[in-house]
């Protein structure tokens, strides 16, 4: 950045410089401004400080109102349909568990996972920043770089379950090949995801309502064939299996649950940073849970119930068997014919609204890699980030289940670990006075500020390496929390020592250990680095 007083949008939001150019400043500021003009956000991982946000705010007097019912459809677009729905098909299906066992594991997980998310979403209003850029007061300037990859590998493995899932929708339904099905959901995501968070929020407020229409509906058909339920419970009660295994295929599912709604966290905050500072926390935390935790309580029960009554309904098996969850979806609306079609489209569409999220915030985690990449377009990066997540769904078309049971879970576990070092470093290192103070290269000496609990982060010093802790704290913690994660996971290609112990398929317990191991380590790590290596 030059210095030089920032040009502004109509929004009164400053358009920033990708670089200091020198004599082609004005071209690059030109530019800049002719992409807004089209609505084409060029704003990258830069903070927002608080008056530019108040000054968004005060240009109507209902855009606060306005704000928190963006957000909110914004969550039930991206939660309340597909997507979310996908792993939920799987408990009786996949891992042979009873509606019971099926509605209490993965009600209790999901729910437990919304509580990431919202803790991640409070940062957004206060820092002004996206949520991995916040990383950096943990992580530093070189540790943040591994969190960024992992942020990029979530959004890209969720958008390949997303576009596998479209593309068997529209193969089920049609003579449309699942290729097809794939590319245009791909295609649709970028060129929302390209014009940023306004016409983001816009054309998930407009699906909203018309996805919540649609469950409704999918209830209706659901529930004609509830009896299949008990047939299923009798048909697993009767296998051979023991309490041990049943317990091991209830934990493994549970981290599945879990995962659903925790990968949030990676980029909750995003959608928070032109809240003003002032918003208070509390009302964050429970817009973003209930936002998150409703509609995705409202999918994960019919699709129990569906899952559950296909185990025993040859038709509905055979359609899973042969197209997947796309398959199992479309057989069950044909008996409304054209109007059933119509619901299978909009089950697609609520494809597009998870994964135009997905796009977006990968978009700005590439430009957390390297310092030149601030400079690159955030438009770039979004390009980027489809062709990826493209050409893996075309590769891995045929095995989205093999996709969900094993990328899932470990989702959770990285989510896992990041969500502990945030909540103790603010806990423990941020709220008390002095622990506070102990983060003088952050704050410097100003009294006023360290004695103030209202700012438990210096925001201002985000991109401030000389400031910003070292991170080799969060670093270690990290890594011991992985040695969590090897000795509890319980995958294809790896099944821990503990994780063998629990009945004969084994139970994944990794996420579990992950918070444990990075839990007990980091307070030990974090006040040594800040006490003898912060000078």
């Amino acid at each position: 950045m030059t210095g030089k007083v920032q040009p502004k949008n109509e929004d009164g939001i400053k358009v920033e410089e990708f670089a200091d150019t020198g004599g082609s400043e004005l071209k690059c500021l030109n530019w800049a401004f002719k992409l807004d003009k089209l609505g084409v956000e060029v704003r990258g991982i830069e903070r927002i400080p608080p008056e530019e946000r108040d000054a968004y705010v005060r240009k109507s007097k209902f855009s606060r109102v306005k704000q928190f019912i963006d957000v909110i459809g914004l969550w039930v677009a991206a939660c309340g349909g597909l997507t979310s729905m996908s792993s939920f098909f799987l408990p009786a299906l996949s891992y042979n568990l009873t509606y019971r066992d099926s509605l209490i594991s993965g009600l209790i997980s999901m729910h437990l996972g919304c509580v990431v998310p919202a803790f991640c979403s409070i940062m957004g209003a206060k820092s002004g920043c996206r949520q991995i850029v916040s990383a950096k007061f943990l992580f530093g300037t070189w540790g943040i770089k591994a969190i960024a990859v992992l942020v990029i590998v979530s959004g890209v493995g969720w958008s390949v379950i997303n576009c596998v899932l479209g593309g068997q929708l529209l193969a089920s339904m049609s003579s449309v090949p699942l290729v097809t099905g794939i590319i245009i959901i791909s295609l649709i995501s970028f060129f929302v995801a390209v014009f940023g968070i306004r016409i983001l929020l816009i054309f998930q407020n407009l699906l909203a309502i018309p996805m919540v229409i649609t469950i409704i509906l999918f209830y209706i058909l659901v529930c004609k064939k509830i009896d299949y339920v008990e047939k299923t419970d009798l048909a697993l009660s009767a296998n051979d299996v023991s309490s041990s295994t049943n317990r091991g295929n209830w934990l493994s599912f549970f981290t599945i649950g879990y995962s659903v709604t925790s990968t949030w966290g990676a980029g909750a905050s995003d959608y928070y940073i032109l809240f003003p500072e002032s918003t208070p926390a509390w009302q964050l935390f429970c817009l973003t849970y209930l936002g998150i935790s409703i509609p995705t309580t409202f999918v994960a029960v019919v699709s129990i119930i569906c899952g559950n009554i296909a185990y025993s309904y040859k038709p509905w098996k055979d359609a899973y068997d042969l197209n997947g969850v796309g398959g199992l979806l479309n057989e069950a609306c044909r008996p409304w014919g054209n109007f059933g079609k119509f619901l299978v489209v909009l089950f697609y569409l609520s494809l597009v609204c998870n994964n135009i999220m997905n796009t977006y915030s990968c978009g700005l985690e590439f430009q957390l890699l390297h310092s030149w990449f601030i400079n690159i377009p955030r438009w770039m990066w979004v390009t980027l980030t489809t062709v990826i997540y493209l050409v893996i769904s075309l590769a891995g078309r045929e095995h989205l289940s093999t996709i969900i049971a094993n990328f899932l879970p470990m989702l959770g576990y990285w989510i896992s670990m990041y969500i502990t070092l945030l909540i103790e470093e603010t806990v423990i290192f941020r709220w008390s006075k002095s622990m506070r103070r102990l983060h003088y290269k952050e704050f410097g000496s100003d009294n006023e500020i360290l004695d103030d609990n209202t700012y438990l982060y210096n925001w201002e010093e985000w991109n401030n390496s000389s400031s910003i802790t070292f991170g080799i704290a969060a670093v270690c913690s990290f890594v011991v929390g992985i040695a969590g994660a090897v000795v509890g996971m319980n995958q294809v290609y790896w099944r821990g020592p503990l994780a063998r112990l629990v009945g004969d398929n084994g139970a994944d317990i990794g996420f579990w250990l992950c918070i444990a191991f990075t839990g007990v380590v980091y307070p030990f790590f974090r006040f040594f680095e800040l006490k003898y290596l912060g000078k």
